[in-house]
């Protein structure tokens, strides 16, 4: 666990500690000294904390004037015991909509489990982001995670499977990436 990180390539366009507007601004991160665990296993140092003990993640790339946000998940998303969704929201996605970011894509190709409960905070995320013609993508998600989602109703809220699955988005600039996934979602929104 401790040898998966967060994707680096994209640190010469976007640092989110030293985007001023980011909730991660002016954070300090060590790469030698591991602090946070998932499940006893210690982690990478550079993922961010949300205030979940399973669910870890990274801002790789913001852009304001354009809204969107692109974020690297890392660990396992649990509703049922610490309400994973209201931590993300609350401590990072809030933040961000209220510096005008209303396209989210989630990357969650190291999102190794999830369990789901209610729908409240997706739901309000999820009006929250189409009152301003926003949405929230999930991209290359594994099959039991996305059979979570499906089992809990969650999949409404999210536009995932189809060609949002095992995109190479790593060998790309995120203004490519973003342009790929926003191309994407126009058609199936059409």
């Amino acid at each position: 666990m401790h040898t998966i990180e967060p994707h680096y390539n994209w640190r010469g366009f976007y640092i989110a500690s030293e985007d001023i507007q980011s909730p991660f601004y002016g954070r300090i991160y060590s790469e030698f000294e591991f602090t946070d665990t998932i499940y006893n296993y210690c982690i990478h140092p550079q993922w961010d904390n949300i205030d979940s003990p399973t669910l870890f993640l990274k801002v790789l790339y913001t852009d304001y004037e354009a809204g969107y946000s692109i974020i690297e998940l890392f660990g396992e998303w649990n509703d049922v015991i610490q309400n994973d969704i209201m931590l993300i929201k609350r401590n990072l996605i809030e933040s961000q909509m209220e510096n005008g970011i209303h396209k989210f894509i989630l990357i969650a190709e190291n999102l190794l489990n999830f369990h789901g409960e209610t729908e409240d905070y997706y739901a309000e995320w999820f009006d929250e982001v189409e009152e301003h013609e926003g949405w929230i993508a999930l991209v290359n998600s594994r099959e039991h995670v996305k059979d979570e989602l499906k089992n809990y109703d969650l999949d409404y809220y999210f536009l995932m499977g189809g060609d949002l699955e095992e995109i190479d988005w790593r060998t790309t600039t995120p203004s490519q990436f973003i342009h790929r996934i926003d191309s994407y979602v126009q058609k199936r929104l059409v």
